[in-house]
């Protein structure tokens, strides 16, 4: 029986026959400089029919980790095969990227602008042209960021997780935590979501650091995503199954009681127990006054601020909660074996996979 046929796919002025790969800029402006602002797109557009997927990272530009995946996700070879299309946008806020910012020129947070205008500010349009030209063309997408600045987060899925589809692409992607988390206004997954596209949200590191652990991770989440898709071969079947993820039930952040010197003394995965936990010290600078920050409630690290000079306020740890604490903290651990055991994921980016 023959297979059914791909389609051509249109972006920007660029049309990608089925069987053809091709890297589109698709131009979001002009700078004040008159030189162009231009969005770099890569498509894939396989030979056989199949789902459409987009990848973006760098949405807030200073998120450097999801470029890296995109990065090396490209050079796979198993996307020789492809079934469906792949649609790879590393960095969405190139303004952002260049100058390592979150933001755009007008302090405008991109991920808060959807679905945008045509006619509105730069972030409005980047948002506009981005939704229309490649997200409204999907089945399915993937959300790549990081933690803020010198801010950690633990490699984890952020989704609509009452959506059957959803819930099941999350479970493929395999992060060792997922959160059910609520849909902010004005950003990606809104739109999205707006427009009946299941997307994840994968966040693993922090701002301007590479992050072998959680780029590792996210290649061999996307991956999994894909071949749940059917967009390429299950490939061999790992000796243990994966464990399943664990949904947390709810999250917190403990806040700095004053201000100091910050010294943390739990990592991210921790398991930490309420008001017996002891998360960190903050002091003054002689070390006369010192402050103990301990847990509010039970749970895992999922996440937590690096830079130890902090205002009375701050946010130092997200502490996510769990029906049970002890099997997110097994989940956890095994995880990174997983990561680290699987030899088919490169530890640097010269080693690519055949997959």
């Amino acid at each position: 029986m023959k297979k059914p046929a791909n389609h051509a796919i249109t972006i920007g002025s660029e049309t990608i026959k089925p069987g053809e790969r091709k890297t589109v800029d698709l131009q979001v402006g002009k700078l004040y400089t008159h030189g162009e602002l231009n969005m770099p797109v890569q498509v894939i557009n396989g030979k056989r029919k199949g789902p459409t997927l987009f990848i973006c990272a760098a949405i807030h530009g200073d998120e450097l980790n999801g470029v890296e995946i995109i990065r090396r996700l490209m050079k796979v070879k198993a996307l020789q095969r492809l079934k469906g299309t792949l649609i790879a946008v590393p960095i969405v806020n190139l303004h952002g990227f260049i100058n390592q910012s979150r933001y755009l020129p007008d302090r405008r947070d991109l991920n808060r602008s959807f679905p945008g205008s045509s006619k509105g500010s730069l972030a409005s349009r980047m948002a506009y042209l981005f939704l229309n030209e490649i997200v409204g063309q999907c089945s399915h997408g993937i959300d790549l960021h990081t933690g803020a600045i010198n801010r950690t987060n633990l490699p984890q899925i952020r989704a609509d997780l009452e959506n059957d589809e959803t819930l099941a692409m999350a479970e493929a992607f395999g992060a060792p935590l997922m959160m059910n988390a609520t849909l902010r206004p004005g950003s990606l997954r809104a739109s999205a979501v707006k427009k009946d596209i299941p997307i994840l949200l994968y966040e693993a590191g922090e701002a301007l650091r590479f992050d072998e652990f959680a780029i590792r991770a996210g290649v061999k989440g996307v991956l999994n995503v894909m071949k749940h898709l059917g967009m390429i071969a299950p490939g061999r079947v790992p000796k243990k199954p994966a464990k399943s993820p664990v949904i947390a039930r709810s999250s917190y952040w403990v806040r700095a009681p004053h201000s100091g010197i910050f010294r943390a003394l739990v990592k991210d995965g921790d398991r930490v127990q309420k008001d017996q936990t002891l998360l960190g010290v903050i002091s003054d600078p002689f070390g006369e006054a010192e402050f103990e920050v301990y847990a509010n409630a039970s749970g895992i690290v999922i996440g937590q601020m690096v830079m130890p000079l902090v205002n009375e306020g701050e946010a130092l740890f997200h502490i996510a909660q769990f029906a049970r604490t002890d099997i997110a903290e097994e989940r956890v651990e095994s995880f990174s074996e997983e990561i680290y055991g699987d030899e088919r994921l490169p530890y640097d980016s010269d080693d690519i996979p055949s997959i």
